[in-house]
């Protein structure tokens, strides 16, 4: 560099306001146009620059937009706290003990309650669908809690009712609206950025209160100009008192501007104009230190450096959330709902509003009149009861103008265009699909329909939970352990946010589930599940008291179990005896079989017993019937051999047929007998 140069030094609040500019630039050519549009649409706001031709008169805005965005901000909502619980938090796989976690989580709970977390999550999703990125800033405060108490009078016998103030740090989230926020055109999040820039108006007394508090510098603070760029709403009236432009960069910046800002803020007199040797080297000749710090820098009114200091935050982390609605590869800002369906809309409107320009030409038409056959001073007027004196017959002076009735497909055009705003955002028309579940549309197509639209905010759910939900706990956890250790004595964490698909995909899914419970039985093993899954499913305020009875009832009592046990004790007694009763009825069927058998074994020796007793008890003592007896002896032992034959045959064709029966075996004896006998 020349010697003879002079070089102006550049302030910490010039670097940070040269950024802001021209960011700005960036911001206010590429996306205010619109954001601006985009705005008027979800609020239903008529432009002039909505006119589609000169002659337009009507100045309607079809809801077909208004609806699909608060139809899927609805359904993100539904998704992260339609079931009470709305986070979770784990812990690692390496510390056993999650007391610490389990306090964690319970004390968040309740300061995301105090401070109305939920509604400006709402808010954040809300600007996430119309503009395509939902932002928010982590602001840490302290507050003076209040909490009824009492207090024994009167050595105990009254007691005094009042309130103890106990004073307190809280994180809130505080969501940002795109006019008002800055971010470094080449990133695209918030990570990659050089910095962030919250640019915006904020009431007086807040930055008096930061200056009395010792947050902001002691220094004098005048009222802003107006710029209506910073608004909010554009719409109202522009107040212009007891405000300021407060300009607050979270992010990088050359080492040298800030140890030069820091020497300022030590009281330290440095020359605005020196001499520069080289660009590395300072007034004295030394080299600058060279790279970047993250710091925290706070303007006012474009000049007034309000407070710099190098990132407080102990993970030095930046106090920024931001998610985009749809990802648009490579930057920033998303693709809200509002784009999606920018185009349908605008197509929409236009067909509304000459339609009802047809309509008033229709029932109102113009009037012809022969100007020289009216009255001197007549006014060309038509209205209810006016009377029109003319000069001549009426018929042959007034002819109105005939345009004809509206076409009717008109009416089927702006449907279809309704439908294309539907399938753009994926938004779905609460009155449709109810009918179309009942049956007037096949349950087929109803469920490809359902399928496709719940995988479109399902990645809708995804970019929120890991790019905003995540984050904001885990920063809002690590400011608390940080600045309120007292109430966050934990340092051992990990967080799991708890989602689902959503109100629609519930209902569907519970429709479902009581499909398939008509299908099972009360004694099936899987009612009870069916049951819970879809009592989890529905929207009730009190679905956990529901589930803990649930649980209850399904899990056995131990009076239950006893009788159980009992009954099962008394159900195999009672197999045990059926089962011997068995046994001695076989038993006795099988003694009764071998008692026949041998009965008829011993049948001819007894036969032959009997008949040689006759044969003895007809004969008289005496030599003389000696041969008579003789005689008879040979008859009777023809007899019994013949009758031994005859025997021997019927037992023989008995053990043919017994040799076909199986588990029969013969016995030494010649007998035959069962294997149960044996």
């Amino acid at each position: 560099m020349d010697k003879d140069k002079k070089y102006l030094k550049e302030t910490a609040e010039d670097w940070v306001m040269e950024k802001a500019e021209r960011w700005r630039d960036h911001y206010e050519s590429n996306h205010q146009e619109k954001f601006d549009e985009y705005y008027r649409l979800w609020r239903g706001i008529w432009d002039s620059s909505d006119k589609m031709r000169d002659s337009e008169r009507s100045k309607l805005i079809s809801p077909a937009l208004q609806q699909a965005v608060e139809s899927s901000v609805a359904e993100v909502e539904e998704a992260t706290f339609g079931r009470g619980k709305w986070f979770d938090i784990r812990d690692d796989r390496n510390d056993k003990d999650n007391k610490d976690v389990a306090y964690l989580r319970e004390q968040l709970s309740e300061d995301f309650l105090f401070t109305k977390t939920r509604k400006a999550v709402g808010e954040v999703l809300i600007n996430a669908a119309v503009y395509g990125t939902g932002m928010a800033e982590l602001v840490i405060e302290e507050v003076n809690e209040m909490k009824p108490a009492s207090q024994p009078i009167m050595e105990g016998a009254m007691q005094a009712v009042g309130v103890t103030i106990e004073p307190r740090v809280v994180v809130k989230l505080r969501p940002i609206q795109p006019q008002n926020f800055l971010i470094d055109p080449t990133a695209s999040s918030i990570e990659d950025a050089l910095g962030i820039i919250i640019d915006e108006f904020v009431p007086r007394h807040q930055v008096e209160m930061g200056i009395e508090n010792g947050i902001y510098k002691d220094v004098e603070i005048e009222d802003a100009d107006a710029d209506r760029d910073l608004e909010a709403d554009k719409e109202l009236t522009a107040y212009d008192d007891d405000k300021v432009r407060l300009t607050k960069y979270y992010g990088l910046i050359p080492r040298h501007i800030f140890n030069r800002a820091m020497l300022d803020e030590d009281g330290d007199e440095l020359s605005e104009e020196i001499d520069y040797e080289t660009d590395d080297e300072d007034e004295d000749g030394e080299e600058e230190e060279k790279g970047y710090v993250e710091v925290v820098i706070v303007v006012a009114n474009g000049g007034t450096l309000l407070k710099i200091e190098e990132n407080p935050y102990m993970m030095q982390d930046r106090p920024i959330v931001a998610f985009p609605w749809d990802v648009v590869p490579g930057r920033f800002w998303g693709r809200g709902v509002c784009e999606k369906g920018y185009n349908s809309q605008k197509a929409l409107d236009s067909e509304l509003r000459a339609r009802i320009d047809a309509l008033a030409l229709t029932v109102h038409p113009m009037m012809a009149m022969d100007a020289t056959r009216m009255p001197r001073g007549a006014k060309l007027e038509v209205r209810p009861g006016k009377v029109i004196l003319t000069n001549g017959n009426p018929a042959e002076i007034l002819q109105p103008f005939k345009f004809g009735n509206l076409d009717q497909v008109s009416f089927a055009q702006a449907a279809e265009l309704q439908k294309m705003v539907q399938m753009a955002t994926g938004a779905i028309d609460a009155a449709g699909i109810p009918g179309s579940i009942n049956g007037e549309a096949a349950a087929g197509a109803v469920s490809m329909s359902l399928g496709a639209i719940i995988k479109r905010h399902k990645r809708t759910l995804v970019n929120f939970q890991e790019s905003f939900l995540i984050p904001m706990i885990e920063k809002t956890a690590w400011r608390y352990m940080q600045f309120d250790p007292d109430n966050y004595p934990v340092s051992d964490y990990k967080f799991v946010p708890s989602s689902s698909l959503g109100v629609i995909a519930r209902e569907y899914e519970v429709t479902q589930l009581v499909q398939l419970l008509q299908t099972l039985g009360q004694d099936s093993p899987m009612y009870p599940m069916l049951v819970s899954s879809v009592i989890d499913n529905m929207g009730l305020t009190n679905r956990e008291e529901l589930m803990e009875q649930l649980k209850q009832i399904n899990q056995p009592q131990p009076e239950q179990q006893q009788m159980q046990q009992a009954q099962q004790q008394m159900q195999m007694e009672t197999m045990q005896g059926q089962l011997r009763l068995l046994q001695a009825q076989i038993a006795k069927t099988t003694a009764e079989a071998q008692e026949t058998q041998v009965n008829t074994q011993i049948a001819p020796q007894i036969a032959q017993a009997k008949l040689v007793a006759a044969l003895s008890n007809n004969l008289d003592s005496g030599n003389g019937d000696e041969k008579a007896m003789e005689q008879r002896f040979r008859m009777a032992d023809l007899l019994l051999k013949k009758e031994d034959i005859d025997s021997n045959e019927r037992i023989a064709t008995m053990q043919m047929k017994n040799k076909s029966k199986p588990g029969m075996h013969r016995m030494p004896d010649g007998s035959m007998m069962a294997d149960d006998d044996m």
